[in-house]
């Protein structure tokens, strides 16, 4: 740490110290100051010269009264105009006290608002430019009165300069604050999200599997008496799904426990490798699937696994549940460059329900796949196919931008 640096620690632990400091480095200038005449017998002249008893009483009284120009900023600006008033009045030669009121009127100006520096700034300026003209022993004109003036001008306006300098740093600082204060609103934040993750979890797992024990159950019950070994292998196919849907809910459900729970499910959240198996479950509930896949060999992410699995699934739930007993669908799974490409087509005739689910039981399917492709930063493209059927189609990145520049392949 420099000189300079660890001066400025000192001063600033200790403000009273500085302002003492100030006050015996003002009270030096203004004495030496006092000892130089600009005016010499032959016009323009610098020569020596010795103050009077009262300028010595003046300029010490006004630099002892900088010693508390924090504490009582307006009590020291009116003292310190005082002795300026008096000086200029009395002193033949004049000497330069007004160089207290100068640095008075700065601290003023530091330290209250603007409308105030105006007043005060104006009058002090008044006073003591006023004083000078009209009572002291040089001309109305002369140029120590002008400059008087001129410095408490300066004066005023460094001052404010200042304290607006010292508010916009504050307000930075403010800002900072808040931003620390918020970070507890931030988890919450996350934690939300999360929970809706969750939530959007077990909507895709419910609704697909209980779609599908909807259908059996259905079948089951439509030739129960007529073909009851077709109702038998009907139940059994409700029996899987519902497994099957108890298993997946009870994975979801799990990610609500502690970390240290032991009965945490441990198994790995559903993927692109388990596509046969989706599929084989809407063919034993009736639903011809055709699957195209280009992606044999390619490690997805996690979250971008997760999410194509959950949006083929959801299709194919809406295909089952909206585009009527005729209807096939076709999924295609290809990797163009750095993404891979999702689609799920279907050729229904779009009975009942639309597939976004704002009929009765206001679904939430399409917002789920929206939000899961938003969260892996895809696009995701869903509407009505020319000629009949609905299109889903999702681009999700295979890689980020930053693992995309590290491999050129």
């Amino acid at each position: 740490m420099s000189t300079l640096a660890r001066a400025r620690c000192v001063f600033g632990a200790h403000p009273s110290t500085m302002d003492t400091a100030l006050a015996v480095v003002v009270l030096v200038c203004m004495v030496a100051g006092s000892f130089v005449d600009p005016h010499g017998p032959e016009g323009v002249s610098w020569g020596l010269r010795t103050p009077d008893a009262l300028s010595l009483a003046l300029m010490t009284a006004g630099a002892a009264a900088l010693a508390f120009r924090r504490r009582q900023p307006m009590a020291v600006l009116v003292v310190t105009g005082c002795v300026s008033v008096v000086e200029s009045v009395t002193g033949d030669p004049r000497a330069p006290v007004v160089m207290s009121a100068v640095i008075a009127l700065y601290t003023v100006a530091a330290s209250t608002d603007r409308h105030t520096t105006w007043r005060v700034g104006l009058l002090t300026m008044t006073v003591l430019t006023g004083a000078a003209m009209l009572a002291g022993p040089l001309p109305w004109y002369a140029q120590e009165n002008l400059a008087v003036f001129a410095w408490t001008g300066i004066g005023a306006t460094a001052g404010d300069a200042v304290r607006s300098r010292r508010a916009f740093v504050q307000a930075i600082r403010d800002r900072a604050e808040k931003a620390e204060r918020t970070r507890e609103e931030e988890a919450r934040r996350r934690v939300a999200e999360e929970r809706l993750r969750i939530a959007r979890d077990l909507h895709d797992v419910v609704a697909h599997h209980i779609a599908l024990v909807n259908v059996q159950a259905g079948v089951a019950s439509h030739v129960m008496d007529k073909r009851p070994d077709q109702a038998k292998e009907a139940l059994a196919h409700v029996r899987e799904a519902s497994r099957s849907a108890l298993d997946e809910l009870r994975a979801t459900v799990g990610l609500l426990r502690q970390s240290g729970d032991p009965e945490a499910p441990t198994e790995p959240a559903p993927g692109l490798a388990r596509l046969d198996e989706l599929v084989g479950t809407f063919h034993h509930a009736g639903l011809r699937v055709e699957v195209a896949r280009t992606d044999q060999g390619i490690e997805l992410p996690a979250a971008v696994d997760l999410a194509a699995y959950r949006i083929i699934q959801e299709a194919l739930t809406n295909v089952q549940k909206h585009a009527g007993r005729q209807a096939k669908a076709e999924v295609s799974v290809v990797r163009v460059g750095p993404d891979i490409e999702v689609t799920v087509l279907d050729d229904g005739t779009a009975e009942g329900e639309a597939p976004d689910g704002t009929a009765e039981g206001g679904g939430h399917g399409l917002l789920g796949m929206r939000e899961r492709v938003t969260a892996v930063r895809g696009t995701l493209t869903t509407g009505p196919r020319y000629g009949g059927g609905f299109r889903v189609h999702a681009i999700l990145p295979v890689k980020n931008r930053t693992d995309a520049t590290k491999d050129p392949v």
